[in-house]
């Protein structure tokens, strides 16, 4: 058999089971920032990077949200939109979207496919120690794929950080910076200001920067000092859209007001307009897995909510929209966070508001021990929370737990990591999710 015809075979046999499998094997080789393995990577695919405009959002919390609603509206504007989010609940297929649907696992076994082919062609080029990464090897496939659909327009989700994101690569003519945290410190920097200048640093010339509302001061100033160095133009989002066109708003809660307020900024600049009839049919459209999800909630049980909410920002913005939605119901928490989180200031935030919490773990090797959680609820506690905590390692079980708890006029909200609420959207005996 010739090469041309064994690498068609192999082509035709590569599966979606085949491709995440690949992508998890590259779990060994962990984060590695720079953008030369990437630009090998597009210049081995054809520069699929260079075939779709794009929109890019970066910031600590509320980019996913924001990247589904962008995307939406423009579809729903009639333009063929594209949508590269991360991480994924269940399926790797989930982070690539063209219209209004993920990618099917067909489309996305090709992508990856020809990713793998461009990664063995550029590792070969590499040191010894050094290798495309899996989100490098997974965002080549997504802009491939998305290149090839073909979009005209592709809404990116920076995976961390900007500057040296595998993301960074397309010249956006829209950037969005939803708001700064201090998180992930150890890569970015130990103040707003750093987190804020390698998050802006996607910024491109002559681009409009859209500001989500209430950003911090440093944040601020870093992105005047952007804008200016760029020749960019600042568009501050309001802190709600209009009370008309967030009506039938399908993603609940006040966060994901503002979230759509930052979406309809930034489709308004990529448009120059918007329709008030294609804004409601986005604000209707739009689901947002696991975050603010309500799961189950039959008559005579609790309601359960999933929620993705990983860090003391996300917490903070969740425990504001909880006090409406219970409407003076016990809510019981099923708490698990990764060991680079201030779960104390998560814990602050949010046991204030439930009648008891479960501990939990999840798939995550990061996860921090249930017994840990415990007791710095212990040390909440002791400021004058008086609920019941109780530990139980494995997720569903806990969920399980917490459902007697709240008792049938109660809530249950599982929340603390995107991994926790993975755990429970994924079914019963399927793969692992990817732990990066």
């Amino acid at each position: 058999m010739s090469v041309a015809g064994h690498t068609a075979r192999a082509a035709a046999t590569w599966s979606a089971r085949d491709a995440e499998r690949w992508l998890l094997s590259l779990e060994l080789f962990g984060m590695r920032f720079g953008l030369d393995r990437m630009r090998r990577l597009m210049t081995a695919l054809g520069s699929p990077n260079e075939a779709f405009a794009a929109i890019h959002v970066v910031g600590t919390n509320g980019k996913s949200s924001t990247v589904r609603m962008i995307a939406a509206l423009l579809h729903h504007h009639g333009v063929r939109t594209g949508a590269y989010l991360s991480p994924h609940l269940v399926s790797f297929t989930e982070r690539i979207r063209v219209g209004g649907d993920d990618v099917s696992q067909e489309q996305f076994a090709a992508a990856t496919g020809r990713a793998r082919r461009a990664a063995q062609l550029v590792d070969r080029t590499l040191e010894q120690d050094d290798r495309v990464t899996q989100f490098e090897a997974l965002t080549a496939a997504a802009y491939a794929l998305l290149a090839a659909a073909p979009v005209d327009v592709a809404v990116v989700e920076a995976g961390l950080g900007g500057r040296w994101d595998a993301t960074n690569v397309i010249g956006a003519e829209v950037a969005v910076l939803t708001n700064v945290g201090l998180e992930h410190t150890r890569w970015l920097g130990p103040t707003v200001a750093d987190i804020a200048r390698e998050k802006l640093a996607v910024v491109s010339p002559g681009a409009t920067l859209v500001l989500g509302p209430g950003l911090h001061p440093d944040a601020e100033r870093e992105a005047q000092v952007v804008a200016a160095r760029q020749g960019a133009t600042i568009l501050r989002a309001p802190a709600e859209p209009p009370a008309a066109l967030r009506e039938g708003l399908r993603a609940r809660g006040t966060f994901q007001r503002r979230n759509f307020a930052v979406a309809c900024a930034a489709a308004h600049a990529r448009l120059g307009h918007l329709d008030d009839d294609a804004v409601r049919a986005a604000a209707a459209s739009t689901v947002v897995p696991g975050r603010f999800e309500v799961v189950r909630g039959d008559e005579g049980s609790p309601e359960v909510v999933l929620d993705g909410a990983h860090n003391p920002g996300g917490m903070a913005a969740l425990a504001e929209t909880l006090p409406g939605f219970l409407a003076g119901r016990p809510l019981v928490a099923v708490l698990s966070v990764l060991d680079d989180k201030d779960a104390a200031a998560m814990l602050e935030e949010l046991l204030a508001l439930c009648a008891a919490a479960v501990f939990t773990a999840n798939a995550n090797p990061r996860a921090l021990s249930p017994a840990t959680l415990q007791s710095l609820a212990g040390q909440v506690a002791a400021g004058g929370w008086d609920g019941i905590t109780r530990v139980e390692p494995d997720p569903r079980r806990a969920v399980a737990l917490a459902e007697q708890l709240a008792g049938s006029d109660g809530v249950v909200l599982a929340t603390g990591s995107i991994y926790l609420i993975a755990d429970l959207m994924r079914p019963a005996g399927a793969g692992r999710a990817s732990m990066l």
